[in-house]
């Protein structure tokens, strides 16, 4: 008799009973308990392809090209013209409405009398005021500054034709208020003036002219960008 064999063991003869061939074990035979299952590869598994770009998500969207973002964020030229037009249009209302009923363009004009007042007041020469201008002329400035030796006094228009003019007066000596106020300019010869008085036409820095009236106390100089009819106008006006 053959020693008996444990329950949990498989028997290494495999022949049948009743003759029948034997049959060869299994792979998925049941491996005994307490021990691992052996399983085998039935292929060889490809390494990762490091370079490999994974498959995207099926949920995302594709970003629309650079270029078409570029093309649809570029503006023409007309509405460029247009958004420029809408800035222009309420600027140019603001500038007509300041210039038309707020008188803009028009010189900030002052009170010249008390300035011939403080000059007679010093009575360091006679004081000449014009007398009779229009009210087109505007006095734009008025100064009465005391120097060593004299006093000097300075009046500032504007003239009907929108240029400048200023009036000075002083009993600095003439060599040295001349060129200090006209830019070393020269004496054009007498000017034919009514009254008598010996006024003198001068050149004078860049595009103005002068008319000057020398005497013994006093110098007048009336000077400016103005038109000669116009400087003629002023010094006949002094009284």
């Amino acid at each position: 008799m053959e020693p008996a064999q444990p329950a949990d063991r498989v028997p290494t003869d495999a022949t049948p009973p009743d003759g029948q061939p034997p049959v060869p074990p299994t792979a998925g035979a049941t491996p005994p308990a307490g021990e691992p299952a052996l399983v085998e590869s039935t292929g060889a598994v490809p390494p990762a392809d490091a370079g490999a770009v994974p498959p995207a998500d099926a949920g995302e969207q594709p970003a629309p090209p650079a270029r078409k973002e570029k093309a649809r964020s570029e503006r023409s030229p007309k509405d460029m013209a247009l958004s420029l037009l809408v800035l222009l249009v309420p600027i140019a209302l603001l500038l007509a409405f300041y210039r038309g009923f707020l008188g803009g363009d028009a010189p900030v004009t002052v009170d010249a009398a008390p300035v011939f007042e403080q000059a007679r007041a010093a009575n360091a020469f006679p004081v000449a005021e014009p007398r009779g201008l229009g009210s087109d002329w505007r006095t734009v400035s008025a100064r009465y500054q005391t120097e060593s030796g004299g006093g000097t006094l300075r009046i500032g228009y504007v003239t009907p034709e929108g240029r400048g003019a200023q009036l000075v007066e002083s009993n600095l000596p003439a060599e040295k208020l001349l060129p200090a106020e006209l830019s070393g300019g020269q004496p054009q010869g007498p000017a034919e003036l009514p009254g008598g008085a010996s006024w003198q036409r001068y050149t004078a820095r860049g595009n103005e002219q002068a008319f000057v009236l020398l005497e013994p106390n006093r110098t007048v100089i009336a000077v400016g960008d103005a038109a000669e009819a116009e400087l003629r106008e002023l010094v006949t006006s002094l009284r």
